[in-house]
Protein backbone atom coordinates (compact mmCIF):
# COMPACT_ATOMS: atom_id res chain seq x y z
CA UNK A 1 0.00 0.00 0.00
CA UNK A 2 1.25 3.69 -0.66
CA UNK A 3 2.02 6.05 1.84
CA UNK A 4 -0.72 8.66 1.92
CA UNK A 5 0.71 11.96 3.38
CA UNK A 6 -2.59 13.61 3.08
CA UNK A 7 -5.22 12.71 5.72
CA UNK A 8 -7.45 10.29 3.00
CA UNK A 9 -9.33 7.03 4.14
CA UNK A 10 -9.51 8.02 7.46
CA UNK A 11 -11.62 5.88 9.55
CA UNK A 12 -10.88 6.97 13.33
CA UNK A 13 -8.52 9.88 13.64
CA UNK A 14 -6.73 9.42 16.78
CA UNK A 15 -8.61 12.60 19.20
CA UNK A 16 -6.78 10.96 22.22
CA UNK A 17 -3.73 8.74 22.75
CA UNK A 18 -3.79 5.94 25.30
CA UNK A 19 -2.65 7.00 28.75
CA UNK A 20 0.23 4.72 28.57
CA UNK A 21 3.13 6.01 25.55
CA UNK A 22 6.76 5.63 24.89
CA UNK A 23 9.25 8.90 23.86
CA UNK A 24 10.61 8.47 20.80
CA UNK A 25 13.55 10.41 19.30
CA UNK A 26 16.07 10.88 16.36
CA UNK A 27 18.03 7.53 15.76
CA UNK A 28 15.88 5.61 17.97
CA UNK A 29 13.70 2.82 16.86
CA UNK A 30 10.51 1.30 18.57
CA UNK A 31 8.87 -1.64 17.86
CA UNK A 32 4.81 -2.35 17.52
CA UNK A 33 4.24 -5.88 18.32
CA UNK A 34 1.00 -7.58 19.90
CA UNK A 35 -1.56 -5.12 18.96
CA UNK A 36 -4.96 -6.10 18.41
CA UNK A 37 -7.39 -4.94 15.91
CA UNK A 38 -8.02 -1.25 16.26
CA UNK A 39 -5.69 -1.10 19.28
CA UNK A 40 -3.13 1.75 19.14
CA UNK A 41 0.19 2.55 20.51
CA UNK A 42 1.52 6.34 21.11
CA UNK A 43 4.51 7.58 21.39
CA UNK A 44 5.44 10.95 22.31
CA UNK A 45 8.05 12.64 20.33
CA UNK A 46 11.09 14.82 21.41
CA UNK A 47 10.77 17.72 19.13
CA UNK A 48 10.12 21.17 19.32
CA UNK A 49 7.26 23.47 17.19
CA UNK A 50 9.29 24.23 14.11
CA UNK A 51 11.44 21.28 13.76
CA UNK A 52 10.69 19.35 10.83
CA UNK A 53 10.73 15.61 11.16
CA UNK A 54 11.34 12.20 8.63
CA UNK A 55 10.97 8.71 9.82
CA UNK A 56 9.71 5.29 8.89
CA UNK A 57 6.88 3.06 9.98
CA UNK A 58 8.64 -1.03 8.67
CA UNK A 59 5.54 -2.92 8.50
CA UNK A 60 6.17 -6.55 8.69
CA UNK A 61 2.75 -7.80 9.26
CA UNK A 62 -0.29 -6.64 8.91
CA UNK A 63 -2.00 -3.52 8.03
CA UNK A 64 -1.33 -0.53 10.33
CA UNK A 65 -2.09 3.70 10.62
CA UNK A 66 -0.02 6.15 11.65
CA UNK A 67 -1.21 9.66 12.96
CA UNK A 68 0.10 13.15 13.71
CA UNK A 69 -1.06 14.14 17.06
CA UNK A 70 -0.90 17.57 18.81
CA UNK A 71 -1.68 19.01 22.17
CA UNK A 72 -4.50 18.21 23.76
CA UNK A 73 -4.63 15.21 21.62
CA UNK A 74 -6.76 16.86 18.36
CA UNK A 75 -5.80 14.89 15.15
CA UNK A 76 -3.33 16.70 13.22
CA UNK A 77 -2.60 14.87 10.15
CA UNK A 78 -2.82 10.96 8.71
CA UNK A 79 0.46 10.18 7.84
CA UNK A 80 -0.10 6.78 6.79
CA UNK A 81 -3.35 4.88 5.94
CA UNK A 82 -3.86 1.25 5.83
CA UNK A 83 -0.08 0.56 5.43
CA UNK A 84 1.09 -2.85 4.71
CA UNK A 85 4.60 -2.27 3.87
CA UNK A 86 7.48 0.08 4.89
CA UNK A 87 6.40 3.60 4.42
CA UNK A 88 8.00 6.74 4.99
CA UNK A 89 7.04 10.13 6.71
CA UNK A 90 7.67 13.37 7.13
CA UNK A 91 6.16 16.88 8.33
CA UNK A 92 6.99 19.85 10.87
CA UNK A 93 5.53 20.18 13.91
CA UNK A 94 3.07 22.81 14.06
CA UNK A 95 2.74 23.13 17.88
CA UNK A 96 4.16 21.02 20.59
CA UNK A 97 4.24 18.36 22.02
CA UNK A 98 2.85 16.53 19.30
CA UNK A 99 2.07 12.30 19.32
CA UNK A 100 2.89 9.54 17.09
CA UNK A 101 0.20 6.87 16.92
CA UNK A 102 -0.16 3.32 15.69
CA UNK A 103 -3.31 1.54 15.19
CA UNK A 104 -3.47 -1.60 14.14
CA UNK A 105 -6.20 -2.42 11.52
CA UNK A 106 -5.96 -5.82 11.48
CA UNK A 107 -4.73 -8.24 15.01
CA UNK A 108 -1.15 -9.70 15.63
CA UNK A 109 0.83 -7.32 13.31
CA UNK A 110 4.10 -6.17 13.58
CA UNK A 111 6.16 -2.56 12.92
CA UNK A 112 8.90 -0.80 13.84
CA UNK A 113 8.53 3.30 14.52
CA UNK A 114 11.51 5.24 13.90
CA UNK A 115 12.81 8.79 13.13
CA UNK A 116 15.82 9.32 11.30
CA UNK A 117 15.87 12.92 11.10
CA UNK A 118 15.04 16.28 12.86
CA UNK A 119 16.06 19.58 12.07
CA UNK A 120 15.74 22.37 13.87
CA UNK A 121 14.32 25.52 12.00
CA UNK A 122 17.67 27.18 12.31
CA UNK A 123 19.32 24.40 10.68
CA UNK A 124 16.81 24.13 7.99
CA UNK A 125 18.39 26.56 5.48
CA UNK A 126 20.87 25.20 2.50
CA UNK A 127 24.68 24.96 3.66
CA UNK A 128 26.95 28.00 2.28
CA UNK A 129 28.21 26.79 -1.23
CA UNK A 130 30.82 24.56 -2.27
CA UNK A 131 32.47 25.88 -5.00
CA UNK A 132 34.28 23.87 -7.19
CA UNK A 133 36.54 26.87 -8.83
CA UNK A 134 38.77 28.42 -6.32
CA UNK A 135 38.48 31.53 -7.80
CA UNK A 136 34.93 32.01 -7.81
CA UNK A 137 35.17 30.66 -4.14
CA UNK A 138 37.41 33.69 -3.75
CA UNK A 139 35.20 36.15 -5.26
CA UNK A 140 32.01 34.88 -3.82
CA UNK A 141 34.09 35.45 -0.39
CA UNK A 142 34.79 38.74 -1.46
CA UNK A 143 31.58 39.90 -2.18
CA UNK A 144 29.55 38.68 0.55
CA UNK A 145 32.30 41.20 2.32
CA UNK A 146 30.79 44.01 0.34
CA UNK A 147 33.87 43.69 -1.88
CA UNK A 148 33.18 44.73 -5.87
CA UNK A 149 33.77 42.47 -8.72
CA UNK A 150 35.62 44.95 -11.10
CA UNK A 151 38.75 43.25 -10.29
CA UNK A 152 37.65 40.17 -10.92
CA UNK A 153 36.27 40.98 -14.35
CA UNK A 154 39.47 43.00 -15.05
CA UNK A 155 41.30 39.40 -15.11
CA UNK A 156 39.04 37.74 -17.09
CA UNK A 157 39.38 41.02 -19.67
CA UNK A 158 43.11 40.07 -19.68
CA UNK A 159 42.94 35.95 -19.53
CA UNK A 160 40.10 35.65 -21.50
CA UNK A 161 37.19 33.27 -20.44
CA UNK A 162 35.75 30.28 -19.52
CA UNK A 163 37.91 30.05 -16.72
CA UNK A 164 40.68 26.94 -16.59
CA UNK A 165 41.60 25.64 -13.22
CA UNK A 166 43.50 22.53 -11.71
CA UNK A 167 41.41 19.83 -10.76
CA UNK A 168 42.27 15.80 -9.70
CA UNK A 169 44.87 13.87 -11.66
CA UNK A 170 43.96 13.84 -14.99
CA UNK A 171 40.92 16.62 -14.70
CA UNK A 172 40.40 20.40 -15.15
CA UNK A 173 37.95 22.94 -13.23
CA UNK A 174 36.20 24.54 -16.14
CA UNK A 175 33.51 27.66 -15.13
CA UNK A 176 31.98 29.67 -17.45
CA UNK A 177 30.77 32.87 -16.56
CA UNK A 178 29.19 35.76 -17.78
CA UNK A 179 28.23 39.85 -16.20
CA UNK A 180 25.58 42.13 -16.24
CA UNK A 181 22.54 39.71 -16.98
CA UNK A 182 19.36 40.61 -15.55
CA UNK A 183 16.94 38.09 -14.74
CA UNK A 184 19.17 34.40 -16.33
CA UNK A 185 21.61 33.40 -17.91
CA UNK A 186 21.66 29.97 -20.15
CA UNK A 187 24.58 28.07 -20.88
CA UNK A 188 24.47 26.19 -25.14
CA UNK A 189 26.76 23.30 -25.26
CA UNK A 190 27.72 22.34 -21.43
CA UNK A 191 30.04 19.32 -20.69
CA UNK A 192 27.01 18.33 -19.02
CA UNK A 193 25.51 17.79 -22.51
CA UNK A 194 22.57 20.23 -21.83
CA UNK A 195 21.55 23.49 -22.08
CA UNK A 196 22.85 24.57 -18.42
CA UNK A 197 21.49 27.34 -16.34
CA UNK A 198 24.60 29.36 -14.37
CA UNK A 199 23.94 30.60 -10.75
CA UNK A 200 24.25 34.25 -9.86
CA UNK A 201 26.91 34.90 -6.90
CA UNK A 202 24.42 36.87 -4.62
CA UNK A 203 22.95 40.14 -6.07
CA UNK A 204 26.17 40.81 -7.97
CA UNK A 205 26.56 41.28 -11.77
CA UNK A 206 28.59 38.27 -12.31
CA UNK A 207 26.77 34.73 -13.10
CA UNK A 208 29.09 30.68 -13.59
CA UNK A 209 28.59 27.65 -13.43
CA UNK A 210 31.29 24.95 -13.16
CA UNK A 211 32.32 21.95 -14.38
CA UNK A 212 35.21 19.03 -13.63
CA UNK A 213 36.14 18.12 -16.77
CA UNK A 214 39.29 15.63 -18.76
CA UNK A 215 42.10 17.47 -19.53
CA UNK A 216 41.36 17.02 -23.66
CA UNK A 217 38.55 18.43 -23.44
CA UNK A 218 37.26 20.05 -26.87
CA UNK A 219 34.10 21.73 -26.60
CA UNK A 220 32.13 24.78 -28.42
CA UNK A 221 29.11 26.95 -26.51
CA UNK A 222 27.54 30.02 -26.25
CA UNK A 223 26.12 31.74 -23.35
CA UNK A 224 22.44 33.04 -23.61
CA UNK A 225 21.46 36.06 -21.57
CA UNK A 226 18.22 37.36 -20.14
CA UNK A 227 16.36 34.17 -21.98
CA UNK A 228 12.38 35.31 -22.31
CA UNK A 229 10.16 33.06 -20.11
CA UNK A 230 6.82 32.98 -22.67
CA UNK A 231 3.86 31.55 -23.09
CA UNK A 232 3.67 28.26 -25.59
CA UNK A 233 4.86 24.49 -25.96
CA UNK A 234 8.05 23.11 -23.89
CA UNK A 235 9.57 22.83 -26.78
CA UNK A 236 8.65 26.37 -27.78
CA UNK A 237 10.01 27.83 -24.21
CA UNK A 238 12.92 25.95 -24.77
CA UNK A 239 14.20 27.44 -28.77
CA UNK A 240 13.49 30.84 -26.83
CA UNK A 241 17.16 30.18 -25.95
CA UNK A 242 17.79 31.17 -29.92
CA UNK A 243 16.74 34.40 -29.65
CA UNK A 244 19.82 35.95 -26.92
CA UNK A 245 22.16 33.04 -27.64
CA UNK A 246 25.41 34.35 -28.72
CA UNK A 247 29.71 34.15 -28.57
CA UNK A 248 31.12 35.12 -24.91
CA UNK A 249 32.31 38.38 -25.74
CA UNK A 250 35.24 37.45 -23.55
CA UNK A 251 36.51 34.53 -25.19
CA UNK A 252 39.46 35.07 -27.07
CA UNK A 253 38.82 32.12 -29.66
CA UNK A 254 35.38 32.62 -31.82
CA UNK A 255 34.32 30.29 -34.46
CA UNK A 256 33.93 31.03 -37.22
CA UNK A 257 36.01 33.98 -37.42
CA UNK A 258 34.58 35.20 -40.44
CA UNK A 259 30.72 35.45 -38.86
CA UNK A 260 28.71 38.25 -39.49
CA UNK A 261 27.70 39.20 -35.75
CA UNK A 262 28.55 37.45 -32.54
CA UNK A 263 25.08 35.50 -32.38
CA UNK A 264 25.97 33.50 -35.36
CA UNK A 265 29.48 32.55 -33.79
CA UNK A 266 29.96 30.21 -31.11
CA UNK A 267 32.80 30.77 -28.51
CA UNK A 268 35.24 27.38 -28.33
CA UNK A 269 37.56 26.16 -25.38
CA UNK A 270 40.33 23.47 -26.85
CA UNK A 271 42.21 22.57 -23.73
CA UNK A 272 46.22 21.24 -23.65
CA UNK A 273 45.79 17.76 -23.80
CA UNK A 274 43.04 18.56 -26.35
CA UNK A 275 43.93 15.35 -29.45
CA UNK A 276 45.11 16.83 -32.31
CA UNK A 277 42.92 17.00 -35.55
CA UNK A 278 44.78 16.09 -38.41
CA UNK A 279 44.85 17.63 -41.62
CA UNK A 280 43.03 20.83 -40.87
CA UNK A 281 46.05 23.45 -41.14
CA UNK A 282 46.56 24.89 -44.66
CA UNK A 283 50.04 24.01 -45.70
CA UNK A 284 50.07 24.43 -49.42
CA UNK A 285 49.07 21.12 -50.39
CA UNK A 286 47.51 20.93 -53.82
CA UNK A 287 44.16 21.67 -53.68
CA UNK A 288 41.35 19.56 -55.64
CA UNK A 289 38.46 20.93 -57.49
CA UNK A 290 34.40 21.69 -56.47
CA UNK A 291 31.76 20.88 -58.79
CA UNK A 292 27.82 21.41 -58.08
CA UNK A 293 25.08 19.20 -59.61
CA UNK A 294 21.56 19.04 -59.03
CA UNK A 295 19.84 16.00 -58.30
CA UNK A 296 15.99 15.23 -58.44
CA UNK A 297 14.30 12.35 -56.98
CA UNK A 298 10.88 11.23 -58.35
CA UNK A 299 10.39 9.41 -54.97
CA UNK A 300 11.52 11.69 -52.34
CA UNK A 301 9.90 14.16 -54.35
CA UNK A 302 12.20 16.71 -53.95
CA UNK A 303 15.85 17.92 -55.40
CA UNK A 304 18.95 18.66 -53.99
CA UNK A 305 22.70 19.72 -54.77
CA UNK A 306 25.34 17.37 -54.83
CA UNK A 307 28.88 18.66 -54.38
CA UNK A 308 31.73 16.58 -55.66
CA UNK A 309 35.43 16.54 -54.52
CA UNK A 310 38.01 15.48 -57.00
CA UNK A 311 41.53 15.55 -55.58
CA UNK A 312 44.56 17.37 -57.23
CA UNK A 313 46.01 15.02 -59.99
CA UNK A 314 42.62 12.72 -59.85
CA UNK A 315 43.28 9.72 -62.47
CA UNK A 316 39.57 8.16 -63.05
CA UNK A 317 41.90 4.79 -63.38
CA UNK A 318 43.75 4.51 -60.16
CA UNK A 319 42.86 1.56 -58.40
CA UNK A 320 43.43 3.33 -55.17
CA UNK A 321 40.15 5.77 -55.49
CA UNK A 322 38.30 5.58 -52.54
CA UNK A 323 34.94 7.34 -52.60
CA UNK A 324 33.42 8.96 -49.45
CA UNK A 325 29.87 10.20 -49.74
CA UNK A 326 28.92 12.73 -46.78
CA UNK A 327 25.53 14.22 -45.35
CA UNK A 328 24.58 17.58 -44.44
CA UNK A 329 26.65 18.96 -47.08
CA UNK A 330 26.93 22.64 -45.92
CA UNK A 331 28.24 21.58 -42.60
CA UNK A 332 30.99 19.37 -43.87
CA UNK A 333 32.19 22.11 -46.24
CA UNK A 334 32.34 25.16 -43.83
CA UNK A 335 32.36 24.06 -39.68
CA UNK A 336 33.81 20.69 -41.17
CA UNK A 337 36.26 21.91 -43.69
CA UNK A 338 36.48 18.31 -45.67
CA UNK A 339 38.42 19.35 -48.63
CA UNK A 340 40.93 21.00 -47.24
CA UNK A 341 41.37 17.81 -44.70
CA UNK A 342 41.82 15.44 -47.81
CA UNK A 343 43.65 18.17 -49.69
CA UNK A 344 46.55 17.85 -47.02
CA UNK A 345 45.69 14.19 -46.02
CA UNK A 346 46.43 12.98 -49.80
CA UNK A 347 48.94 15.28 -50.36
CA UNK A 348 51.10 13.85 -46.89
CA UNK A 349 50.22 9.82 -48.41
CA UNK A 350 48.49 9.60 -45.35
CA UNK A 351 45.62 8.81 -47.39
CA UNK A 352 44.78 7.34 -50.91
CA UNK A 353 43.18 9.32 -53.80
CA UNK A 354 40.02 10.14 -52.51
CA UNK A 355 36.70 11.47 -54.27
CA UNK A 356 33.78 12.79 -51.93
CA UNK A 357 29.99 13.68 -52.89
CA UNK A 358 28.42 16.20 -50.03
CA UNK A 359 24.43 15.44 -49.90
CA UNK A 360 22.29 18.36 -49.26
CA UNK A 361 19.58 18.24 -46.83
CA UNK A 362 16.54 20.20 -48.70
CA UNK A 363 15.54 21.64 -44.84
CA UNK A 364 15.73 20.83 -41.47
CA UNK A 365 12.35 19.06 -41.44
CA UNK A 366 12.94 17.14 -44.67
CA UNK A 367 16.39 16.05 -43.46
CA UNK A 368 14.73 14.99 -40.00
CA UNK A 369 12.48 12.61 -42.05
CA UNK A 370 14.96 11.56 -44.64
CA UNK A 371 18.14 10.42 -42.42
CA UNK A 372 16.31 8.29 -39.80
CA UNK A 373 16.10 4.90 -41.37
CA UNK A 374 14.51 5.61 -44.55
CA UNK A 375 14.24 2.69 -47.19
CA UNK A 376 13.94 5.51 -49.86
CA UNK A 377 16.33 7.51 -49.06
CA UNK A 378 18.58 4.20 -48.93
CA UNK A 379 17.51 3.70 -52.50
CA UNK A 380 17.98 7.27 -53.16
CA UNK A 381 21.82 7.16 -52.44
CA UNK A 382 22.30 3.60 -53.83
CA UNK A 383 20.30 4.06 -56.90
CA UNK A 384 20.76 7.72 -57.99
CA UNK A 385 23.49 9.20 -56.04
CA UNK A 386 26.02 6.60 -56.54
CA UNK A 387 25.72 6.12 -61.03
CA UNK A 388 25.54 10.43 -60.52
CA UNK A 389 28.93 10.35 -58.87
CA UNK A 390 30.80 7.36 -61.21
CA UNK A 391 28.84 9.09 -64.43
CA UNK A 392 30.62 12.75 -63.47
CA UNK A 393 34.27 11.32 -62.49
CA UNK A 394 34.34 8.65 -64.87
CA UNK A 395 34.68 5.91 -62.16
CA UNK A 396 33.27 2.54 -60.72
CA UNK A 397 34.64 2.01 -57.12
CA UNK A 398 33.64 -1.23 -55.41
CA UNK A 399 31.60 -1.40 -52.57
CA UNK A 400 34.55 -2.19 -50.48
CA UNK A 401 36.38 1.09 -51.33
CA UNK A 402 32.95 3.20 -50.83
CA UNK A 403 32.44 5.22 -47.45
CA UNK A 404 29.11 6.58 -46.03
CA UNK A 405 30.09 9.48 -43.37
CA UNK A 406 27.85 11.65 -41.07
CA UNK A 407 26.79 12.57 -37.91
CA UNK A 408 23.81 12.73 -35.63
CA UNK A 409 21.17 11.49 -38.05
CA UNK A 410 23.75 11.75 -40.74
CA UNK A 411 25.59 9.14 -38.72
CA UNK A 412 22.50 6.74 -38.01
CA UNK A 413 21.56 7.33 -42.05
CA UNK A 414 25.18 6.15 -42.47
CA UNK A 415 24.96 3.03 -40.54
CA UNK A 416 21.47 1.75 -41.62
CA UNK A 417 21.92 2.75 -45.51
CA UNK A 418 24.78 0.87 -45.52
CA UNK A 419 22.76 -1.99 -44.12
CA UNK A 420 20.32 -2.00 -46.68
CA UNK A 421 22.56 -1.87 -48.99
CA UNK A 422 26.21 -3.61 -48.58
CA UNK A 423 26.79 -4.03 -52.51
CA UNK A 424 26.67 -0.37 -53.10
CA UNK A 425 28.21 0.90 -49.77
CA UNK A 426 30.89 -1.13 -47.71
CA UNK A 427 31.41 0.91 -44.71
CA UNK A 428 30.24 3.54 -42.75
CA UNK A 429 31.02 6.31 -40.41
CA UNK A 430 29.09 7.70 -37.63
CA UNK A 431 30.00 10.69 -35.93
CA UNK A 432 27.99 10.59 -32.46
CA UNK A 433 24.88 8.61 -34.54
CA UNK A 434 21.33 8.64 -32.80
CA UNK A 435 21.51 5.32 -32.12
CA UNK A 436 18.72 6.36 -29.56
CA UNK A 437 16.29 6.77 -32.56
CA UNK A 438 13.32 4.16 -33.25
CA UNK A 439 10.40 4.50 -36.10
CA UNK A 440 7.45 6.40 -34.84
CA UNK A 441 5.63 3.15 -34.99
CA UNK A 442 8.19 1.40 -32.84
CA UNK A 443 6.28 0.92 -28.72
CA UNK A 444 7.72 2.51 -26.04
CA UNK A 445 9.61 -0.28 -24.91
CA UNK A 446 11.55 -0.95 -27.73
CA UNK A 447 14.80 -1.69 -28.12
CA UNK A 448 17.72 0.29 -29.42
CA UNK A 449 16.54 0.28 -33.59
CA UNK A 450 19.93 -0.46 -35.00
CA UNK A 451 21.28 -2.64 -32.72
CA UNK A 452 18.46 -4.59 -32.57
CA UNK A 453 18.57 -4.67 -36.54
CA UNK A 454 22.10 -5.98 -36.11
CA UNK A 455 21.50 -8.37 -33.63
CA UNK A 456 18.38 -9.86 -35.93
CA UNK A 457 19.94 -9.68 -39.24
CA UNK A 458 22.57 -11.91 -40.81
CA UNK A 459 26.22 -10.25 -40.98
CA UNK A 460 26.50 -7.75 -43.66
CA UNK A 461 30.06 -7.30 -45.85
CA UNK A 462 29.98 -3.74 -44.16
CA UNK A 463 33.26 -2.38 -41.73
CA UNK A 464 32.00 0.06 -39.27
CA UNK A 465 34.04 3.50 -37.30
CA UNK A 466 31.94 5.06 -34.29
CA UNK A 467 32.57 7.61 -32.83
CA UNK A 468 30.91 9.22 -29.33
CA UNK A 469 31.43 12.39 -27.15
CA UNK A 470 32.05 11.69 -23.47
CA UNK A 471 29.55 14.28 -22.68
CA UNK A 472 26.45 12.90 -24.66
CA UNK A 473 25.22 11.31 -21.97
CA UNK A 474 21.76 10.16 -21.82
CA UNK A 475 18.93 12.53 -19.37
CA UNK A 476 16.17 12.19 -17.33
CA UNK A 477 16.04 8.27 -17.87
CA UNK A 478 16.96 8.12 -21.42
CA UNK A 479 19.73 6.31 -23.50
CA UNK A 480 21.94 8.62 -24.52
CA UNK A 481 24.74 8.83 -28.00
CA UNK A 482 27.38 7.77 -25.66
CA UNK A 483 25.52 5.10 -24.13
CA UNK A 484 23.35 4.09 -27.31
CA UNK A 485 27.03 4.18 -29.42
CA UNK A 486 28.98 1.93 -26.60
CA UNK A 487 26.06 -0.69 -27.14
CA UNK A 488 25.88 -0.63 -30.90
CA UNK A 489 29.43 -1.14 -30.76
CA UNK A 490 28.99 -4.13 -28.75
CA UNK A 491 26.58 -5.69 -31.00
CA UNK A 492 28.53 -5.37 -33.87
CA UNK A 493 31.77 -7.11 -32.38
CA UNK A 494 29.52 -10.03 -31.18
CA UNK A 495 28.45 -10.48 -34.80
CA UNK A 496 31.81 -10.55 -35.54
CA UNK A 497 31.62 -6.99 -37.84
CA UNK A 498 34.90 -5.06 -38.18
CA UNK A 499 34.31 -2.11 -36.08
CA UNK A 500 36.74 0.63 -34.91
CA UNK A 501 35.30 3.31 -31.40
CA UNK A 502 36.79 6.11 -30.34
CA UNK A 503 35.22 8.58 -27.52
CA UNK A 504 35.82 11.94 -26.91
CA UNK A 505 36.07 14.36 -24.24
CA UNK A 506 33.37 16.66 -26.22
CA UNK A 507 29.42 16.63 -27.00
CA UNK A 508 27.23 16.75 -29.94
CA UNK A 509 29.74 19.34 -31.87
CA UNK A 510 31.31 19.89 -34.81
CA UNK A 511 34.42 21.67 -33.56
CA UNK A 512 35.27 17.72 -32.48
CA UNK A 513 33.42 15.87 -35.67
CA UNK A 514 35.95 18.30 -37.97
CA UNK A 515 38.95 16.37 -35.98
CA UNK A 516 36.83 13.19 -35.50
CA UNK A 517 36.33 12.92 -39.52
CA UNK A 518 40.27 12.18 -39.91
CA UNK A 519 40.39 10.33 -37.32
CA UNK A 520 37.55 8.03 -38.47
CA UNK A 521 39.08 7.69 -42.50
CA UNK A 522 42.30 7.60 -41.14
CA UNK A 523 41.46 4.47 -39.14
CA UNK A 524 38.92 3.02 -41.56
CA UNK A 525 40.66 3.92 -45.05
CA UNK A 526 43.60 1.34 -44.15
CA UNK A 527 41.63 -1.83 -43.69
CA UNK A 528 40.21 -1.27 -46.77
Amino acid sequence: MALLLAAVLVTAPAHAAPPASLRLDAGVAEPVDGLAAGARAAFDLAAATGDYVRGEIAVTAGRFDLDLVGPGGHHVRRLASDLDAPGGFQFIVAEAPVRLVVTARTGGGGATLSVAAKVAPAAQKAPTAQFVSPAIAALATHVAAGGSTDAFWQERARQGTPLVEPGPPGMAVVTFVARGARRNVRLLGAPSGDHEWMDRLGESDTWFRSFLVPEDTRLSYKLAPDVPDLPGTPREQRMAILATAQADPLNPAPWPTLAPDPFNQESTLELPRAPAQPGLDDRGAPKGTLAEFRLRSARLGNARTITLYTPAGFDPADQRNVLLLVFDARAYLTKVPTPTILDNLIANRRLPPMIAAFISEVDPRTRAHELPGNPAFADFMAEQVLPLVGEKTGTRIPASRTILAGSSFGGLAAATIALRHPDRFGNAIALSGSFWWHPDDAPADAPEHVADLVARSPRKAVRFHLTAGMFEAGHTGTAGILDTSRHLRDVLRAKDYDVSYREYAGGHDYLVWRGALADALLALVPRL
